[in-house]
């Protein structure tokens, strides 16, 4: 057989393996693979175009806040290296689409809109019956942290094998894609925390992967390579957008038949039930308007005093 016979079979050959390849999809935690996840648009409880894997709720469990903490290392390479947008922006859509928090602002540039509108009220400078007066901002019941683990590695056992086997210019064309091949991978976390209480009421970590196929336009050519190598454009956004909806649908399942923790024998906060030697004994903890009655003085105690 010729070798120009041979490299094409062997173009054939690699085609088919790839295009059998589940890695070449964009791959939610263990579930079938999307493109794009983080789609569509959202106004008050409805919602159009969403991600048909995204988790949904009958109505709303309260308000939530994004807390992104914009010190962290992994915010510095989100913004720095993959320079991608801040992740409350998608998370906002998601959490809106799903209806089950209602979102309400404290981000900073926001609190910085709304301060100025109050200005312009108090200034004088607004019409009558603007309506900006006091009282009006609703309360954030939680806050909702993500935190992204990032990884990128390269695998080239498949152009590898073929490269060896094949040998010659399709060898190593082939064996070329061990060099441009990535997998891209995320794992995201996300906490939800009562505001009132500061007592942590969920936990969900998610994760996603991608395989771009970088020397594939080597083989195919510009057409087939462009194709295949759209996961070259924006890999890292795709991966973390699809990890924070693997995290957030993990959430959702768990506070949808949540249970809230207790202590048993007194409140949260009084103690706890592993003692130490000499430290004062556990007690009932309670909020102010639950304060415990104080007894009513008998007539013995009135006669003392």
């Amino acid at each position: 057989m010729s070798k120009k016979k041979l490299a094409v079979l062997a173009a054939a050959g690699a085609a088919m393996l790839l295009a059998g390849c589940e890695t070449t999809n964009l791959k939610m935690g263990s579930g079938s693979g999307a493109d794009t996840v983080a789609t569509g648009g959202a106004g008050g409880a409805t919602s159009s175009g969403e991600n048909s894997q995204l988790e949904k709720c009958a109505s709303p469990l309260g308000t939530v806040s994004l807390v992104e903490n914009q010190d962290a290392g992994w915010y510095t390479i989100l913004r720095d290296e993959y320079r991608l947008p801040p992740t409350a922006n998608l998370l906002r859509l998601m959490v809106q689409q799903s209806n089950c928090f209602v979102v309400v602002e404290r981000g900073a540039a926001g609190m910085r809109a709304m301060s100025r509108e109050r200005e312009l009220m108090q200034s004088g400078q607004m019409r009558g019956g603007s309506n900006f007066g006091g009282g009006q901002m609703v309360a954030s019941d939680y806050g909702l942290s993500p935190e992204i683990v990032f990884s990128e590695g390269n695998t080239g056992g498949l152009g590898g094998a073929l490269g060896g086997i094949i040998g010659g210019r399709a060898g190593s064309v082939l064996g070329g894609l061990s060099a441009g091949t990535k997998t891209r991978e995320a794992a995201a976390m996300l906490t939800l925390v009562d505001n009132r209480s500061g007592v942590q009421v969920g936990a969900s970590q998610g994760s996603a992967s991608k395989t771009d196929f970088g020397g594939m336009g080597q083989l195919f050519g510009s057409s087939a390579g462009g194709s295949l190598g759209g996961y070259q454009n924006t890999p890292q956004g795709k991966v973390i957008a699809a990890a924070f909806m693997d995290a957030y649908n993990q959430m959702v399942r768990s506070v949808r038949n949540y249970r809230a923790q207790s202590v048993q024998g007194q409140g949260l906060g009084g103690g706890g039930r592993l003692g130490v030697d000499g430290g004062a004994a556990p007690s009932q903890t309670y909020t102010p308007e639950n304060a415990p009655r104080k007894a009513a003085p008998t007539r013995r105690t009135q006669r003392r005093r």
